[in-house]
């Protein structure tokens, strides 16, 4: 990972006699939730430049009226087919906004449209830093660090340096819990899945993605600090809870949902990232990489799921085989 270059590149060619005032994350499902921690850190990070994440066929039907010749889009398609992005990619394009695209298929159709075209690499022997979540964030924070002098800049750079070690001392130690974890809940249809921070987006994501489509099981994502203000109503010893426990700012909000789940439920499932080792990470940037972590780490809670419900991951009804 080294996105530096780029941004020196682009900011060169494309904002030299013009400032860069906005940036527009863009993408669909998988895509979007890989966004949420680059939204998150520019939104408590930067002291002007303006950011907005939405999903793609939003972008398209409701374009913000700042979008154009003052804004970054960076649109991310894991295919780089998907219609949405592609005609948000295409829209952005027509309305002077500077694009970077990010996909794994180097033949897609979302790179026609991008000033830089980044190509990520995919799969269990692919680094966690050259997977969408880390790139996109690592886009982020080097934009800021040229437009505002970001400070935090090299303690980013520790803990891309840091990340992967620490996924791979962390996967070992949760093994066993994701084959119990699977074995207790195998026949359980509803999940809620509880986080605060850059991790909600990840919240979002397991639910949407590793269940709804993955598992067509019913979940729902719910912030941990909004849990207290009506979701803490549904519990009970029935329910079934996955807390994803976040190192730094937000974590007394996971704590405080996890004091209240001890007294009141009994399913429930805590992956803490201190306890997985990322506390290890700079204090100034360790809340950015909280999912980051948690997406390596849930990716075997999923599959050890699918293994003994023997629902495999990529089974699908509708997408991809009905139009829609």
């Amino acid at each position: 990972m080294h996105t530096m270059p780029v941004i020196k590149s682009l900011i060169a060619q494309h904002f030299q006699h013009r400032e860069l005032q906005h940036i527009f994350l863009v993408a669909c499902g998988g895509s979007l939730v890989d966004m949420y921690p680059a939204h998150y850190f520019l939104n408590e990070e930067s002291l002007r430049l303006r950011n907005g994440m939405m999903t793609a066929n939003e972008f398209v039907y409701a374009t913000p009226r700042v979008l154009g010749e003052t804004s970054l889009v960076i649109i991310c398609s894991h295919g780089g087919n998907t219609p949405e992005s592609v005609a948000a990619a295409e829209l952005a394009k027509a309305r002077g906004a500077t694009t970077i695209t990010l996909t794994h298929n180097p033949d897609a159709q979302l790179i026609h449209w991008a000033d830089h075209s980044q190509l990520y690499t995919w799969g269990e022997q692919s680094p966690v830093i050259d997977n969408p979540m880390a790139l996109i964030l690592s886009l982020c924070v080097d934009v800021l660090r040229q437009t505002e002098n970001y400070a935090g800049w090299h303690d980013f750079q520790q803990g891309f340096d840091q990340i992967d070690a620490i996924i791979q001392q962390a996967r070992p130690q949760v093994a066993e819990r994701c084959r119990h974890f699977a074995e207790r809940y195998q026949h359980e249809s509803l999940f809620y899945i509880l986080s605060s921070g850059a991790s909600y987006g990840h919240a979002y994501g397991f639910a949407i993605c590793s269940l709804m489509e993955m598992q067509r099981l019913n979940a729902a994502a719910i912030h941990s600090g909004e849990f207290f203000h009506g979701p803490f109503e549904v519990t009970d010893r029935n329910v079934p809870f996955i807390l994803m426990m976040n190192a730094g700012r937000t974590r007394p909000l996971d704590e405080r949902a996890l004091s209240f789940l001890n007294r009141y439920a009994e399913k429930t499932e805590v992956i803490d990232a201190n306890e997985l080792g990322l506390n290890t990470l700079p204090t100034s940037i360790v809340d950015y990489f909280n999912p980051v972590l948690f997406y390596s780490i849930m990716c075997d809670y999923r599959a050890a799921l699918a293994a003994i419900r023997q629902h495999p991951l990529d089974t699908r009804r509708y997408m991809g085989k009905v139009d829609y």
